[in-house]
């Protein structure tokens, strides 16, 4: 009885952790990711091009950039989160570049 009891406070505390991990800034992100993916392709029909495939930056990663199409915007809250810049390089083929960014809320000097 006391293994089965352990198991289900084991199994209770699982789906909890996994419920904060998901929390309201993942969700938020999760849904601008989206809606800038949405945003992008409808850009790229109506401009007759392919849909940019997502490339993560790599330090020292060479960026042909000629007009920078869209930035998807810093987290609103003091660390670090994850950023898409879709641009066109100067074959004018669009291309997504995901990168890490600081969020915009972080105290100055500390």
């Amino acid at each position: 009885m006391k293994t089965l009891d352990a198991l289900l406070a084991v199994s209770i505390l699982s789906l909890s952790s996994l419920a904060l991990a998901e929390g309201g800034g993942d969700r938020v992100y999760g849904r601008m990711i989206q809606n800038n993916q949405q945003a992008m392709a409808q850009f790229a029909a109506e401009n007759g091009k392919a849909v940019a495939e997502i490339v993560h930056y790599e330090y020292g990663m060479k960026l042909d950039v000629k007009k920078v199409v869209s930035i998807t915007p810093a987290i609103k809250g003091c660390g670090v989160g994850p950023s898409r810049m879709t641009y066109e390089d100067s074959n004018g083929k669009l291309n997504t570049v995901e990168y890490r960014l600081l969020g915009d809320n972080c105290p100055k000097g500390g």
